[in-house]
Order: C-alpha cells, then sequence, then structure tokens
C-alpha cells in the first residue's frame, strides 16, 4: 500500500500549527456537531472563491490541491492527538464541500443558487453522517487518506445526486 503513504513534510511543523490546519481554526473546537460547523465553513469557502469565478476544471484542480493538504495534515493531526478522525479534525469536510457543487451552473435560471447550496449543504451532510454506497468502507484507509476520501467519495455522491434531482425536475416536475 506504498500509493497511501502520509507525505513527510507535516511531521516538521509545529504541533499547533498541524491542529489548526486540521481544525481549519476554531470551526472544528465547536462543541456542537463540529462536522457540519466544518461543511458550512466549506460552503462559505466555495460560494466565496468558487462560485462564479471558476468553472469545473478549477473546481476540481483548486480541489486536488486541498485534498493533498487535508491528507496530508489530517493524517498528521491524527497522530498528533492520538485518535482516529476525530471529530475535531473538520479540514476534510471543509476541502470536500466544492466538490458537491461541480456542474452547478446547469441549474442557473431554473433552480435558484441559494436553494441548489442548501441542498448541496444538506445532502453532502447526510452522506457524510449515514456514509451509504460504500463510503464507510473508505475511512478504512490508512491515515489522512481515510480520513478525507470518504469526504470527497460524499461531496461526489451529492453532486450525482444533485444532477439527477435537477434532471429529474426539469423532466417530470418543471
Amino acid at each position: 500500500m506504498s500509493f497511501f503513504k502520509q507525505p513527510i513534510w507535516p511531521r516538521f511543523l509545529p504541533t499547533h500549527w498541524v491542529v489548526a490546519c486540521a481544525t481549519v481554526g476554531p470551526v472544528g473546537r465547536m462543541r456542537k456537531a463540529p462536522g457540519t460547523w466544518g461543511s458550512v465553513a466549506g460552503l462559505l469557502y466555495f460560494t466565496t472563491l468558487f462560485a462564479g469565478r471558476l468553472g469545473d476544471v478549477g473546481i476540481v484542480l483548486l480541489s486536488a490541491v486541498g485534498f493533498y493538504f487535508s491528507v496530508a495534515l489530517c493524517g498528521e493531526a491524527e497522530f498528533r492527538l492520538g485518535e482516529r478522525d476525530p471529530g475535531k479534525i473538520v479540514l476534510d469536510e471543509f476541502v470536500a464541500m466544492p466538490l458537491c457543487f461541480l456542474g452547478w451552473t446547469r441549474f442557473a435560471g431554473v433552480v435558484p443558487n441559494w436553494a441548489v447550496f442548501l441542498a448541496g449543504f444538506a445532502v453532502f451532510r447526510l452522506y457524510d453522517i449515514a456514509k451509504p454506497f460504500g463510503i464507510k468502507k473508505l475511512q478504512d484507509l490508512p491515515g489522512g487518506w481515510g480520513v478525507t476520501v470518504d469526504d470527497t467519495a460524499a461531496a461526489l455522491a451529492t453532486c450525482a445526486t444533485l444532477h439527477l434531482a435537477f434532471y429529474a425536475w426539469v423532466r417530470w416536475g418543471g
């Protein structure tokens, strides 16, 4: 499983930096539902930096960079905290959220943007918590891979669900 090795560069960072990045600052330290707050932060990240500025290719490229940093920092934070995928680590939700909205501009003019974003957020949280479609098994990957890949899969499943729902709406409901 050499493909799933942890990057070594975070080992040289101070613990407080690693943990602060993995918890997205104070977001992961919220007492109630830190994963939900991490997803809210990810939605804000998407709507302020991605939506209307980047096409799908840009979203995928920046998400790939975020994915790499999430694997590295979340894996190192797990090690330093001595816990397996603790709830306070929310960088994985944060970087996965933009993937929920690949192709979202196809909905423009038919569905209000706020409704797309709200639906994407809700479906992502459902899939991130319930972990259907084999997503739960992805958590078994080692280190930061297991922390990050399941959220990425939940985001891509959310994207597919939004597109299927939009197609059904246009085809039969609208």
